[in-house]
């Protein structure tokens, strides 16, 4: 039995974080169905798009236009787009553009779908050794010394990993 088509709505699409194969079959399928894929980087994206021979209009969502793009992009979902939101490898919204686009997104009553895919700190938490009953994800670090070193001090005071 073949799968529907995608119903209108917002899908935040987990991408690979390094191997282009490390990509789900429903991923690729919202992809495909998906009426526009706003991306980080639409060069980054369109690698992965031409691997798996994928068509889909693409539109940049990044940082530096997310203030503005966010309204526009809501704004065609609320007419019945089909949006999949990627970032350059990972899950959208985790260390990546995407909290403004789905807060607003969930705040004019847009579904929000998430496609789960690889996660750059789950895949090395796993493959560390450490203890995995109870972690700390904080993100990226801070580039200034300074702040940097100070979130690693309380790091180094928690007991998970």
């Amino acid at each position: 039995m073949a799968a529907e088509q995608i119903t209108p709505g917002l899908y935040l699409v987990g991408t690979p974080i390094g191997n282009l194969e490390d990509i789900t079959l429903r991923a690729l399928r919202v992809l495909k169905e998906a009426s526009l894929i706003a991306c980080e980087d639409t060069r980054q994206t369109q690698k992965l798009l031409n691997h798996y021979g994928i068509t889909t209009r693409t539109t940049s969502y990044h940082e530096h236009n997310e203030m503005t793009r966010a309204p526009e992009l809501v704004l065609e979902l609320e007419q019945g787009a089909r949006i999949a939101l990627v970032t350059d490898a990972g899950t959208p919204g985790i260390s990546d553009p995407g909290f403004r686009l789905v807060s607003l997104a969930i705040r004019h009553h847009v579904p929000v779908v998430p496609i789960p895919g690889a996660a750059a700190f789950l895949a090395a938490l796993v493959a560390s050794g450490l203890p995995t009953d109870s972690f700390r994800f904080s993100g990226f670090l801070p580039a200034k010394r300074g702040q940097r070193r100070q979130v690693l001090e309380g790091v180094k005071l928690s007991p998970r990993t």
